[in-house]
């Protein structure tokens, strides 16, 4: 099989989701089977070698590729590269920008792409083509050339499907596939000694709800903030850590103030991945209670596999992608989103029954080990690769 090249604006040591997704990829793929085309980035020189592909950097920050300049650059040296190895194939680590530079090499040299969805791009992308036919016009010219859209969810995929009709892309429309994501069972696991983690961060008593999530409004973490009075007049105790960073964290610092949860509830701000396993392991019950808010929502819910595979139970909300990543009374439990009522009952019924907590979280793992991991999401891929990648 020809190799495979990836146009990815999200690349380690790039952070985010989708960067992460990559590298997770790129380091499952058959060896020397990918070609990884992105921008230039701090540190990269300390990881690319980590991973077993090649990995090609155009001489502009992955923050600039979405410029005129920078795309221009990066399609240039993309397609030096496909000159060089002769792709059967390409993947776009979402639709804009590496779909220009996919669209283009397609013109130029027939190289089918597929294109990753991860639910709020396609959702911007449904926005801006309303309001502007230069963009709809944009957008046809890329996925009217395009192979097949992978969407992270059900969910992300009946959204791509509606843009897709939309534009036009009939035929493209009718076989969006979906590919659920997951975690690294390995790395994220139980058993991970808590102790030190506990110091670092002033985990101390609980029993201790989690929330690993971007301090954005749509994640819900002031929904959760609301729950706590209540969750803690039944089950005495009961705190709450939020890891991560965010422009909402001085409106939830004033909530919890408002609230006089000031011991009840720790903002740790960044946590490093590292420190994120042991993170899971030192708490009781994972929460994540996000909503669709204007263009943002939850495609997956990535941070809900993490905790499973920590053996921890989850409650999520019924938004987005989040019920596809949580086996709802199997592996947690799911509740309204925007509704504190809904989660008080369902953390207090998990924090009180020891039972239920033991069954969930163990089955949580087990969905990992058997479904919810990186080493799925790339065999399920490559097979998607191979069935349009070019003798």
């Amino acid at each position: 099989m020809s190799p495979t090249l990836l146009l990815a604006l999200n690349f380690p040591p790039f952070g985010g989701g989708i960067a992460r997704m990559m590298g997770e990829v790129a380091l499952r793929y058959p060896e020397h089977g990918l070609l990884v085309s992105t921008g230039t980035w701090p540190g990269s020189d300390a990881s690319d070698p980590r991973v077993p592909q090649t990995v090609d950097r155009v001489a502009v920050g992955a923050k600039r590729l979405r410029t005129l300049n920078g795309l221009f650059r990066w399609t240039r040296r993309a397609a030096a590269l496909a000159r060089a190895t002769d792709p059967g194939f390409a993947w776009c680590d979402e639709i804009k920008p590496a779909g220009y530079a996919a669209a283009w090499l397609h013109a130029r040299r027939g190289l089918p792409f597929g294109v990753l969805a991860h639910g709020a791009d396609f959702l911007l992308l449904q926005a801006k083509a309303r309001r502007s036919r230069f963009k709809r016009w944009t957008a046809r010219r890329i996925l009217e050339r395009c192979a097949v859209v992978v969407a992270n969810s059900r969910w992300t995929a009946h959204l791509v499907r509606g843009v897709l009709e939309s534009l036009g892309c009939h035929a493209l429309a009718a076989d969006v596939r979906v590919v659920h994501l997951g975690t690294t069972p390995s790395h994220f696991r139980p058993g991970i000694d808590p102790a030190p983690v506990r110091r670092k961060y002033g985990l101390d008593g609980g029993p201790w709800l989690l929330t690993v999530a971007r301090l954005d409004f749509h994640k819900g973490v002031d929904t959760v903030i609301r729950a706590l009075p209540a969750i803690r007049a039944a089950v005495p105790g009961t705190r709450y850590a939020v890891a991560g960073i965010g422009s909402r964290r001085s409106a939830l610092e004033a909530l919890v103030a408002e609230l006089g949860l000031d011991d009840a509830v720790r903002l740790l701000g960044f946590v490093p991945d590292e420190d994120l396993p042991a993170l899971y392991n030192a708490a009781d019950l994972f929460v994540l209670a996000s909503r669709r808010h204007d263009l943002l929502v939850e495609g997956f819910g990535i941070s809900c596999v993490e905790a499973s595979a920590c053996g921890l139970p989850v409650i999520g909300s019924r938004s987005g992608g989040i019920p596809e990543a949580i086996r709802e009374g199997e592996t947690g439990l799911l509740v309204e989103p925007e509704d504190p009522a809904a989660v008080t009952a369902a953390t207090v019924r998990v924090l009180a029954d020891d039972a239920l907590r033991r069954r969930l979280g163990a089955a949580g793992r087990a969905a990992v080990e058997g479904y919810y991991n990186w080493d799925r999401v790339t065999a399920d891929l490559v097979r998607i690769d191979r069935e349009f990648n070019r003798p």
